[in-house]
């Protein structure tokens, strides 16, 4: 493979690449409102001699090259969140800018600049003869992450396939374009979206001993939130905190993954009340606990801590806790009802699609993260090239909840997600595609395959959601 060839070509497409992303950048497109990006992108990879290109019944499109019965998917999940307080924001999210090196604007990291990477990686396995006999590749940008991830990959497995079983048949393996700050990230923690219910009793505020306030039972529940994730795991404390499944006490089997992937955590994030009125108790409270799962842990385990935090137990059952489902309509119309759970994994280092990114990376790069400028040096030197993400992506369905191997690449930084000012880099648009373009001749699926590849897979809920 001429490794110098594929370097020149994606070289020759960074201004395409530059106008591709920023003609995302400017169409606004939060989750399930992604039609006008998701036709732009319809458009360019037509233009790019994508030998098919549709749009399935969810939202997301596909772009097909090559042949074989066998798949190595790209995907890069479309869907922005929102801009939030725009006097945080130095120029227009939309509109932006660009300078020699950066690409300003809401999605440049997170995660449309991950889009173009793939389009034109695909584009040069094209011109240079690199998709391997047998193989075809399927360029995906993906809806609703933002606010379900995972989920639009459930519907590619369980709609798009004809069955999941036939998805993990033919799929080799996913490269996930989130932003990896020019690392290869081999899995991250699992998510869950708690809910936690008070009931109260109401009365006049002027006699508030003749109710049972609600946002008082909430007040005492909050703290135990609170120390569960803050407190330590030693006996001075009643409440043991999260840190605690990264000792082989309390983690026999998995404290090792749980120590690479980083501690669970769990934070308050949305806050709720009834009351008949301001001059009244209120009657009920609740809140959202956005929970981080690490190796070892369960949806189940996850419930229970919640379940058994004093307060809980002290107000017995006026209290419920229960886990989320999401059913909004994607930008078709489509509604796919899940559960909020997002399972953790962990491939091996040693599994073939990770072996088959580092080694295209020393290939064409080195064995270093490479970086654009200093602002860049400073999240990434010193860094180990394989490493995980901080927050979850796609792989929570792709890996995690279906075993399809997946691996991530992508230009941008973690820490420009969900930001204000948020920007990517132009040479990692380049260093991405020219990646993506070498990888598929790299990968040996002989070395390991399935479950062998796999360090850890969290445990499912048992929910038939198809």
């Amino acid at each position: 493979m001429d490794f110098d060839a594929i370097k020149k070509a994606a070289e020759g497409y960074k201004d395409d690449m530059v106008k591709f992303l920023r003609d995302m950048i400017r169409i606004p497109s939060e989750s399930c409102d992604e039609e006008g990006v998701i036709k732009r992108i319809e458009e360019e990879l037509i233009k790019l001699g994508y030998e098919n290109v549709e749009i399935d019944g969810l939202g997301n499109v596909i772009g097909w090259l090559g042949e074989g019965d066998k798949i190595i998917a790209i995907d890069s999940h479309i869907d922005t969140v929102g801009i939030g307080n725009i006097n945080n924001w130095t120029h227009d999210p939309y509109e932006g800018y660009e300078t020699d090196t950066i690409i300003y604007g809401r999605g440049a990291s997170d995660q449309e600049g991950g889009m173009a990477s793939a389009a034109y990686g695909g584009k040069i396995m094209k011109d240079l003869g690199l998709i391997p006999e047998g193989y075809k590749i399927m360029v995906v940008g993906t809806v609703q992450e933002e606010d379900c991830d995972g989920m639009c990959w459930q519907y590619i497995a369980n709609k798009y396939f004809p069955s999941v079983e036939v998805a993990k048949e033919k799929i080799a393996f996913v490269i996930s374009t989130e932003p990896t700050d020019g690392g290869i990230y081999r899995g991250h923690r699992g998510r869950m979206e708690i809910r936690v219910d008070v009931k109260g009793i109401s009365s006049h505020g002027s006699a508030p001993e003749r109710g049972d306030n609600a946002i008082y039972k909430m007040a005492d529940i909050l703290q135990d939130v609170r120390a569960l994730n803050e407190n330590p795991a030693d006996d001075s404390v009643e409440i043991k905190g999260l840190v605690k499944m990264l000792d082989p006490k309390y983690n026999p089997e998995h404290y090792e993954d749980a120590r690479f992937l980083g501690r669970g955590t769990c934070t308050v994030s949305q806050i709720f009340f009834t009351s008949p009125s301001r001059c009244a108790v209120a009657d009920s409270c609740a809140i959202s606990i956005d929970r981080r799962m690490t190796a070892g842990e369960t949806y189940k385990t996850c419930l229970k801590e919640i379940e058994d935090l004093p307060n809980v137990k002290k107000y017995g059952d006026d209290v419920k806790v229960s886990m989320y489902w999401y059913d909004r309509p994607s930008w078709t119309g489509e509604v796919y009802e899940t559960e909020c759970f997002f399972p953790t994994w962990i491939n091996k280092e040693t599994a073939p699609h990770v072996k088959a990114l580092v080694d295209a990376h020393h290939a064409l790069f080195g064995e270093e993260r490479l970086y654009a400028d200093e602002i860049a040096k400073s999240k990434r030197a010193g860094r180990p090239l394989t490493d995980k993400w901080t927050f979850s992506t796609n792989g929570v369905s792709i890996q995690g909840r279906y075993g399809i191997p997946c691996v991530g690449f992508g230009p941008g930084a973690e820490s420009q997600a969900h930001a204000p000012n948020e920007i990517t880099w132009k040479q990692d648009l380049v260093v991405n595609a020219a990646l993506y373009a070498a990888v598929p001749m790299l990968y040996d699926p002989t070395e390991l395959t399935g479950e062998e590849a796999t360090e850890f897979r969290q445990e499912l809920t048992g929910h038939d959601i198809k």
